[in-house]
């Protein structure tokens, strides 16, 4: 356990020196920020930050920007005969009343959803009381940007594990060759993958070994790699059966230790000798005898894995992938072992990853309901995002008549957003917990402003899951919020919480239903949530995040282990602890009913007849897929000046050969079709990209009437997810096919 030094810290909003943890992305970098005049005079990594140890990127550089935004809502507003008014915040909790009860009861709970954006995982108040929201409203189903995202991680997790956030992450600082799949970190700073300097961590990689980047689109990740393998988009499942067999086939298994906690070894051997490198060789691009070789790497190096992100799970075959890059990593002897895939031990544990009621023991149970309109399958609780438009748009019993959405702007980041911007006025009421006057919550009737990221402390909840090392950091706030009456984030959350169970907003006991969820907490500790209550002053987030510390892995277990640690010995140590790396947790973490690892789960063999039909169909002429920006997250940072600046990023990257055939060249207009509709974009012609292949940024499509994002607006982009069809699915697990998307792309002739 390593823990950081002290130097003179100032106190909450007065100026001088201040740690704090960025909270922008999974690398959870230390910070050393300097406040001068009530501002931010400048921000630098923190050098003595026992994680971090110094890094950061353009992003955590401009936290101060953010803070300052001159666009950031800082009052309650509702909306009055079209105009938005600033109000007190009981004027705002009793408009929330007024709009919402009434169609609690006249339709029930079912007629109100909520929709939860990916800040949650990042915010302090948010990431811990969503469950709040969600668990105790009543409200029966709620959307997320999970099913654009990781949902075929979260399925293949729950049927392999028996827990749906139990994800083995690459121990990257101890491996010697990584093989990186649908990932670009040097963008992404790491994801489903927390580290500090990821691309840092690569290059020692390279030193010692070797790096692969398997990816349609030369990134910058693939750029610094020791090669880059284009793969067609969609078949990364298709490549990772081959390797499979020739695992199989040259006799190259090897489960290690591993060997008596795996069920379904045979029928995996079964499933993989149909699946042989040239089988699947035209339709991946990628050469027979080069799959075998990569087979062979992974088998002969000692310590080596496979990583796969974000291309291998928003994609038609995303759950088959994310399956079998776990199986490759098991197969080749690399999985809970040093320099392999390991699951990460958070030092506080997250409500969130707790396992669903009904579900704990792995079981496919899904289905449990489908949607009115498409009849979609719940899988894990969740349904396709894309679905809320038409159960907003569709009469009927059932409809969807009342919206709350926290830290989400789905307008941009859901497939056929903007068929949602064109239902959302529809509502009878809709309430935004929000920042922003952005793309959605222009729609609201009420907007119910948060702190700002260096107003409130921080400690990642969930993301910490993911972490390479165990580490615990709390931050104080830097500034303290100017409206010292205002409610903190998880207040207002419950105070909706309350609302949706029939209590107006302005009268709910916020206290209650705190200690309540607390005492819930507790319980699934084996603990007297009422007797520990005895010793905290005050409830809030911080009791949670003490409590989390206490009951996790290092905790001192209220007195049991004097040593321990608590929220008090963390807050002495503003440059965090690091209690250290990955280490072996097969079997204790396996949620399985028989605590065996399922191999083979029959929910995803019934995929392998999709998956065969695809590589008989003909190829596209074009498709499209997505890329991220290290100076942008989403849609949520482009209303920051200083990661606006540079050349036009919302472009369309396209092989030199593609545009030389459509006669086109950069800086041309196209106009890009496909099933879903069609969008206008500034072309790039590029050697970085294969050929039959093209890639938009997602999160743009700014500039939209009523919207107050002066920067953003400024460079609005067009929003690629125009062209997501919504029923372009992954259907074992129901997310977003963002990834090979069927398009044509023509210059616009003026």
């Amino acid at each position: 356990m390593t823990a950081g030094m002290t130097k003179p810290v100032a106190a909450t909003g007065e100026d001088g020196r201040h740690l704090y943890t960025c909270p922008l992305c999974e690398a959870m970098c230390g910070l050393e920020i300097q406040v001068k005049g009530g501002k931010v005079a400048a921000i630098r990594g923190n050098r003595d930050d026992t994680w971090s140890r110094g890094h950061i990127c353009p992003r955590g550089a401009t936290l101060g920007a953010l803070h300052e935004d001159p666009d950031r809502i800082r009052r309650p507003m509702i909306k009055v005969d079209g105009q938005w008014q600033e109000v007190s915040w009981d004027v705002a909790f009793r408009r929330c009343t007024e709009l919402l009860a009434p169609v609690i009861s006249e339709h029930g709970i079912g007629a109100v959803t909520c929709y939860t954006g990916n800040p949650l995982a990042h915010s302090f108040s948010l990431g811990r009381y969503t469950g709040v929201l969600l668990g105790m409203s009543g409200i029966p189903l709620s959307y997320s940007p999970g099913t654009v995202d990781q949902w075929p991680k979260n399925l293949s997790s729950h049927l392999m594990y028996g827990g749906w956030w139990s994800f083995p992450v690459p121990d990257i600082e101890r491996t010697d060759l990584l093989v990186v799949m649908g990932a670009n970190p040097a963008a992404s700073q790491g994801s489903l993958l927390a580290a500090p300097d990821v691309m840092g961590i690569i290059d020692g990689i390279r030193k010692r070994g070797k790096v692969i980047v398997i990816d349609p689109v030369r990134t910058a990740t693939a750029a610094r790699a020791d090669e880059w393998l284009p793969i067609t988009p969609g078949t990364d499942a298709a490549l990772l059966l081959a390797v499979a067999h020739t695992l199989f086939a040259e006799n190259l298994v090897d489960l290690g230790n591993l060997a008596l906690h795996v069920d379904g070894l045979d029928r995996l051997r079964e499933v993989a000798a149909d699946w042989p490198p040239e089988r699947v060789a035209a339709a991946t691009s990628i050469d027979s005898e080069r799959i075998r070789e990569l087979a062979r790497e992974l088998a002969a190096t000692p310590r080596a894995v496979v990583y796969g992100r974000i291309g291998t799970c928003n994609q038609e075959f995303g759950s088959l992938a994310s399956w079998l890059v776990d199986v490759v990593n098991i197969l080749s002897g690399h999985f809970d072992v040093e320099g392999g895939a390991m699951f990460p031990r958070a030092a506080a544990w997250s409500v969130t990853v707790q396992p669903i009621p009904g579900l704990e023991d792995g079981a496919p149970e899904f289905g449990r309901f489908r949607t009115r309109v498409r009849g979609a399958k719940e899988v894990l609780g969740q349904v396709p995002v894309s679905c809320l438009a038409e159960e907003i748009a569709t009469p009927g019993e059932g409809q969807i008549r009342a919206l709350i959405t926290v830290a989400g702007n789905p307008v941009l980041s859901t497939p056929a957003g903007h068929k949602l911007d064109e239902v959302l006025p529809t509502l009878d009421a809709m309430i935004a917990v929000d920042l922003w006057l952005n793309e959605t919550t222009r729609h609201a009737d009420v907007i119910l402003p948060g702190s700002s990221p260096l107003e409130q402390p921080h400690h990642d909840d969930l993301i910490l899951n993911f972490a390479i090392n165990s580490i615990a950091n709390y931050s104080a706030p830097v500034f303290a919020r100017p409206d010292r009456d205002a409610p903190q984030e998880w207040e207002i959350l419950i105070r909706l919480t309350g609302l949706c169970t029939g209590v107006p907003a302005e009268d709910v006991d916020v206290a209650a239903i705190d200690d309540g969820f607390f005492d819930y907490m507790a319980y699934t500790k084996g603990l007297d949530g009422a007797e520990i209550r005895n010793l905290y002053k005050l409830g809030g987030p911080e009791r949670i995040l003490d409590f989390t510390l206490r009951t996790g892995p290092f905790g001192d277990q209220y007195g049991k282990y004097p040593d321990g640690v608590t929220l008090e010995k963390l807050k002495a140590n503003p440059n965090g602890i690091n209690f250290g790396p990955m280490i072996p947790q097969v079997p204790d973490v396996l949620g399985t009913s028989d605590g065996k690892i399922r191999l083979a789960p029959q929910y995803l063999l019934d995929d392998l007849p999709r998956l065969a039909a695809r590589l008989e169909r003909p190829a596209d002429e074009l498709v499209l897929v997505s890329r991220r920006h290290l100076r942008s997250n989403n849609s949520w940072l482009h209303n920051v000046g200083p990661l606006m600046k540079g050349k036009d990023r919302c472009t369309l990257l396209m092989h030199d050969d593609d545009a030389k055939r459509r006669e086109v060249q950069t800086g041309d207009l196209v106009t890009v079709t496909s099933s879903g509709g069609h969008i206008d974009v500034p072309v790039e012609v590029t050697d970085a990209i294969m050929p039959g292949v093209v890639s938009m940024p997602h999160g743009w499509g700014h500039g939209k009437e009523g919207t107050r994002m002066a920067v953003a607006n400024g460079s609005p982009g067009v929003n690629t997810n125009v062209l997501s069809p919504p029923t372009f699915i992954d259907e074992p697990s129901g997310n977003g096919a963002l990834n090979g998307i069927p398009v044509t792309v023509n210059p616009v002739r003026t």
